[in-house]
């Protein structure tokens, strides 16, 4: 069975301008993220792909795209393919992230966050690494991080 926000993002891509509406109930939901005005791009079970676009409310005093915004898209494209991931009966919380700068982030980010093993049904808890990199339009690696989910059932 499809995890219900992937139902969601799935039938707002039968409509003009549903990646722009599917970000922006997750943005309303959670507004934290709409500061970086982010796209999602696919969202399929196990990948999520999101982008951000090199603008003003992104930049920093030397013109390249912050590290807080690359930190807040890899943290929502990775949010976003867990919650789309996940058995029924299951939840999640982000535990912990690791970073790596690679490169100068100039132009538009595109990110990819997919799991460092299977997500699965589990009678306990479990850690989930999930993978994220980030490329600019060159397809330079420019950010890399590794996020923590902790796994678990929800308490009934």
């Amino acid at each position: 069975m499809s995890a219900p926000l992937l139902k969601l993002y799935q039938r707002m891509q039968r409509w003009p301008a549903g990646n722009w509406l599917f970000a922006r109930a997750v943005c309303f939901k959670a507004p934290y993220f709409a500061s970086i005005a982010p796209r999602i791009t696919l969202l399929e079970a196990a990948r999520c792909e999101g982008r951000i676009a090199h603008r003003r409310r992104v930049r920093n005093h030397i013109g390249t795209v912050h590290a807080i915004a690359l930190c807040n898209l890899a943290e929502l494209t990775a949010g976003l393919m867990v919650d789309a991931s996940l058995p029924s009966g299951m939840r999640w919380i982000p535990k912990g992230m690791e970073v790596k700068y690679l490169a100068k982030a100039i132009g538009t980010q595109h990110a990819v966050a997919t799991p460092a093993q299977p997500i699965v049904s589990a009678d306990a808890g479990y850690a989930l690494p999930v993978n994220v990199q980030i490329r600019d339009t060159a397809g330079t690696a420019v950010f890399e991080a590794r996020i923590d989910m902790w796994v678990s059932p929800v308490k009934r």
